[in-house]
């Protein structure tokens, strides 16, 4: 047995794609958003403003990740912000670099649009999560204050 026969034949990194949205639905659900294929499809159309992107990871044909990534104006600096907004690999495609191909790929759009920092929110329930941020050269910066839109 070759032990190369297990490992991915192609991996492109590409823009999603409305067609894309039955599994983007399923890696956001193990984000931990279950989202339906309509709700994806409405979000994709929403991100195709000029200042927004989701890069999808495609191995062997499959979608394995998604990275979402918005340029942010700065009104206190030059440039943009780039924030990523959600990035997931699928759990069985986790730790074979997927992630970090993303937000390279993240990183390099980013800065070719006039970005002069990058910004990566995550829950403080994903410590594993933050680890693998700070092995990108990532670092805690600031804190962030929420006020959820009150129930009407």
């Amino acid at each position: 047995m070759n032990p190369f026969d297990s490992q991915p034949k192609s991996i492109r990194i590409r823009p999603a794609l409305t067609s894309d949205a039955p599994a983007l639905a399923l890696l956001l659900g193990e984000l931990g958003y279950p989202a339906v294929d309509d709700q994806v499809r409405h979000r994709l159309e929403i991100h195709r403003a000029p200042n927004s992107i989701i890069l999808v990871v495609e191995s062997d044909e499959r979608l394995v990740a998604l990275l979402s990534l918005h340029l942010i104006p700065l009104m206190h600096a030059d440039g943009f912000l780039g924030r990523v907004t959600s990035l997931v690999v699928s759990e069985s495609n986790r730790r074979q670099g997927f992630g970090r191909l993303l937000v390279s790929a993240a990183e390099e759009y980013a800065w070719s649009n006039g970005c002069s920092r990058m910004e990566i929110t995550s829950g403080d329930h994903r410590p594993d999560t933050h680890v693998f941020y700070e092995h990108l050269g990532y670092q805690v910066d600031c804190r962030r204050f929420i006020r959820n839109r009150p129930m009407v």
